[in-house]
C-alpha cells in the first residue's frame, strides 16, 4: 500500500468522529443556547469558538505526539448547561467556564493528573469506559425497532465488511449508509444555506454562585466524562502520551476561546475510540492522521459555523447512532475483558460499569462520575489488606 494510499484509513475515521459528533451530541449545545436565551450571533459564535479550538488543538497535540489526541467539546457538560445556564446570567457562564478552563490547565502543568489515573485499578477504569459506551453500542441494536431496514443493513453490512477487510468495516457502512439515505431522500437539506459565524465576545462577570453551580459542576463533569475515559481509550489501543499536554492544552485553548462561547473542549471520550483502533489504521504509528484529520474538519465546520452543523443534522438520527454505536463495538468488548479479567476486583468493576450505565445523576453530577466512585469504594472495602497485630 502507498504512503498515500495509507493515509485514507485514518482521514476517514476522523471524518466520521467529527459527523459522529455533530450529528450526535452537537444537538445539546443548541439546546443550551436556546434554553439561555442567546441570540443567533451569539450561538452561531459559540459553535464557531468551540470547533476552531477543539480544531487547533487537535492537530496541535496529535502532529506533536504522533498519537491519534481527538479533542472534542464536553458532551455530559453541554447536556448539564441545558438547565443550569438557566439560573444565571450570559457573562456569568463566561466566567465560570474561564475558572474551569483555568483549573485543567493547571492540573495539566502540576502533572497531578497522571497520578490521579494512577490510583485508578485498571478494571475499574476500564470498567467505567465500558459503562459510558455501552448506552452507544445499545442504541445500534434498538434502531432496529425504530428504523429496521437501516438499522438492520447498516449492522449485515459491518459484519460482512468485517469479514472481508475490518479496516474498511465502517468506511464500508458509512458509504452505505450515506447513499442509501440519498435514494430513500431521507436526508433533510432544506435548512442548508451557505454562511459563515463571525466570533462574538462576551465580558465575563465571575460570582460565588456561578463558581459553584457551574464552575465546579464543569469542571467534576468534564474530568471523569471526558478526559479520564479518553486517556483510558488512548492507553487500551496502547499509547503513551502522559495527561500534562493534553490538559494543558486544552486547558488554555478553552481560557481562549471562553469569552466567544466555548463551555469547555478537552479529550474526547467518545470518538477518539474510532480513531485509535484498528479500524483507523492496522500501523499505529499512521493513526496519528486521523486526529489532524479530524481538527480539519472541526476547523472547517467553525468557518462555516452553523451551516456545516446543519449540514451534519441533515441525516437522520438513526444513521448517527448505529454508525456511533457499530464503530464502538470493538472498544466495549476490550473494556469488558480487561474489566473482568481480574476474579479479585471483577465485582467492583462490575458495579462501576452498572453504576455508569445506569447514568445516576445526583447534584448535577452524571454517572460516570458515580461510577467512578462508588466502584473506587467498593474496590477500597472488599480487597483492601489490613495488618494483623
Amino acid at each position: 500500500m502507498s504512503k498515500k494510499t495509507s493515509a485514507i484509513p485514518p482521514i476517514i475515521a476522523g471524518l466520521i468522529s467529527v459527523i459522529v459528533n455533530y450529528g450526535g451530541t452537537f444537538i445539546l449545545i443548541f439546546q443550551a443556547a436556546q434554553m439561555a436565551g442567546l441570540s443567533p450571533e451569539q450561538t452561531a459564535s459559540w459553535v464557531w469558538s468551540i470547533s476552531i479550538g477543539v480544531g487547533i488543538t487537535g492537530i496541535l497535540l496529535s502532529w506533536y505526539t504522533k498519537e491519534p489526541i481527538i479533542t472534542a467539546w464536553s458532551t455530559p457538560a453541554a447536556a448539564f448547561l441545558i438547565t443550569a445556564i438557566v439560573s444565571i446570567s450570559y457573562a456569568e457562564a463566561i466566567g465560570a467556564y474561564i475558572l474551569s478552563a483555568l483549573a485543567f490547565f493547571i492540573l495539566g502543568v502540576t502533572g497531578y493528573f497522571g497520578k490521579l489515573i494512577k490510583l485508578i485499578p485498571i478494571s475499574v477504569a476500564s470498567a467505567l469506559l465500558a459503562g459510558i459506551l455501552l448506552q452507544f453500542g445499545i442504541s445500534a441494536f434498538l434502531n432496529m425497532t425504530i428504523n429496521p431496514i437501516l438499522a438492520i443493513s447498516m449492522f449485515f453490512v459491518y459484519i460482512l465488511a468485517k469479514r472481508v477487510s475490518p479496516r474498511y468495516a465502517i468506511v464500508s457502512v458509512l458509504v452505505f449508509g450515506f447513499i442509501f439515505l440519498l435514494l430513500q431522500s431521507q436526508i433533510d437539506f432544506t435548512g442548508f444555506e451557505l454562511k459563515l459565524a463571525a466570533p462574538v465576545f462576551t465580558e465575563p462577570a465571575f460570582s460565588l454562585n456561578a463558581t459553584l453551580s457551574i464552575a465546579l459542576p464543569l469542571f467534576l463533569i468534564t474530568l471523569t466524562g471526558q478526559y479520564m475515559p479518553g486517556l483510558l481509550i488512548l492507553q487500551n489501543d496502547g499509547f503513551k502520551t502522559s495527561a500534562k499536554p493534553i490538559l494543558a492544552t486544552t486547558g488554555l485553548g478553552s481560557i481562549i476561546m471562553a469569552p466567544f462561547g466555548s463551555h469547555a473542549f478537552c479529550l474526547s471520550s467518545i470518538t477518539s475510540a474510532i480513531c485509535t483502533g484498528k479500524e483507523s489504521h492496522e500501523d499505529p504509528s499512521k493513526r496519528w492522521i486521523a486526529g489532524v484529520a479530524a481538527g480539519v474538519f472541526y476547523i472547517l465546520v467553525g468557518i462555516f459555523g452553523v451551516t456545516l452543523a446543519a449540514l451534519f443534522s441533515a441525516f437522520p438520527a438513526t444513521f448517527i447512532s448505529t454508525l456511533a454505536g457499530l464503530a464502538l463495538i470493538s472498544t466495549i468488548a476490550g473494556s469488558l475483558s480487561n474489566a473482568m479479567s481480574e476474579v479479585s476486583t471483577r465485582e467492583a468493576a462490575m458495579i462501576t460499569f452498572l453504576a455508569t450505565a445506569a447514568n445516576i445523576n445526583i447534584f448535577g453530577i452524571g454517572g460516570a462520575f458515580w461510577g467512578l466512585v462508588l466502584g473506587l469504594i467498593s474496590y477500597f472495602i472488599l480487597n483492601i489488606k489490613f495488618k494483623k497485630n
